[in-house]
């Protein structure tokens, strides 16, 4: 008896074990199996990670039209990232034939529903003008709901609205703050304008130190023009000046 009840322990263990291992389609690594099961139940967010796989060629095939097939039919359920992904793919005719206009209805469909990736999405149409008409104050609108989410690309956007007077009263202030808080997550355009407003004291006071630190973040983000920027401010900078921009580079850059 005593070692039937050790079998029958040892199967429960098991059974336990692997149904907490097993694969899943709502954890990665996605089980696309399961996955196209649950999809073809009707199920959303299975929909949207079949999506996924097809969009990624995870665990299947690279296969755009597959990937706009289950994104539709979870975007028409209202699920909000099915709807940008979605948009995504018309707006850069991916599997399906591009429409400017398509895309915007289903990034602001998203965007309406607090989706960061397409707030930012839907303000770049609005600012182009693509697929709606122009409206600086509706790009304004947009970038603003998802800078407050922390959404870096956005952040340098609204930024720059307000540095340049778009659907928003000039505000240098309010630029340097938002260029700031995309800067602390690596932006690196954000960080060229910040060296910038350094450089011509907007703002800032003048400092060719602190505009040479942020040309120096910028370049080590990429920014071919914050190298030019730096390496044009250095000729008039001593030596000691420029050792100390690059220590306030190497700590910025540790703490951020």
């Amino acid at each position: 008896m005593k070692k039937l009840l050790l079998q029958c322990c040892f199967v429960l263990l098991l059974t336990t074990f692997s149904s907490a291992y097993a694969g899943s389609c709502f954890r990665k690594p996605f089980d696309t199996i399961e996955c196209k099961v649950k999809a073809e139940q009707g199920h959303a967010v299975a929909q949207f990670n079949l999506g996924v796989g097809y969009n990624d060629g995870d665990g299947v095939f690279k296969d755009y039209k597959q990937a706009a097939k289950w994104y539709r039919k979870a975007a028409e359920q209202g699920y909000a990232p099915a709807q940008h992904n979605l948009g995504v793919l018309y707006n850069k005719g991916l599997g399906v034939l591009q429409d400017y206009k398509q895309a915007a209805k289903w990034h602001k469909k998203a965007a309406e529903q607090g989706e960061a990736n397409a707030q930012f999405s839907i303000g770049s149409f609005y600012l182009k003008g693509q697929g709606v008409s122009q409206d600086y104050k509706q790009a304004a609108k947009w970038y603003r709901k998802a800078a407050e989410q922390g959404h870096s690309f956005a952040q340098f956007s609204i930024g720059s609205l307000y540095n340049q007077g778009q659907g928003v009263s000039e505000d240098y202030k309010q630029a340097a703050k938002w260029y700031r808080k995309a800067a602390e997550q690596g932006h690196s355009f954000a960080q060229l304008s910040l060296g910038l407003m350094y450089r011509h004291g907007v703002v800032f006071p003048q400092d060719n130190v602190m505009a040479h630190m942020f040309y120096n973040i910028g370049a080590a983000n990429g920014s071919d023009e914050s190298r030019k920027k730096r390496n044009d401010i250095a000729k008039i900078m001593t030596p000691s000046q420029i050792a100390e921009a690059r220590k306030l580079a190497r700590e910025w850059i540790a703490n951020h």
